[in-house]
């Protein structure tokens, strides 16, 4: 089960460790959990572009070959503020849950 929620947490996270354009994210999250999360690139770039227009992140173009430019996103200071946040919300959220079905 993987809720759309997390999308943005996990982006930030992986923009935390380096600039990374879309199909790295892609790929660094599946490899991370193991096949477990497959992003689509209809799910990130929605993500991505809200994201920007937030200002939590920023985007450049890079060549990467003869005629290859990739767009690499950047994670900004107010990014790494609202990735911290976030983490505090999920592990409130997984303890209080943990709680609940640890009920018997």
């Amino acid at each position: 089960m993987f809720y759309r929620g997390y999308v943005e947490l996990l982006v930030l996270k992986f923009l935390s460790e380096k600039d990374c354009y879309g199909y790295e994210i892609v790929k660094s999250i599946k490899r991370a959990s193991k096949d477990k999360i497959s992003l689509s690139v209809g799910t990130l770039y929605p993500t991505l572009y809200k994201l920007i227009d937030q200002q939590y992140i920023s985007d450049y173009k890079k060549q990467t070959g003869e005629r290859m430019v990739k767009v690499y996103y950047h994670l900004e200071d107010a990014g790494r503020e609202r990735l911290q946040a976030l983490v505090s919300e999920y592990r409130e959220f997984s303890q209080v849950m943990n709680e609940i079905l640890s009920l018997k």
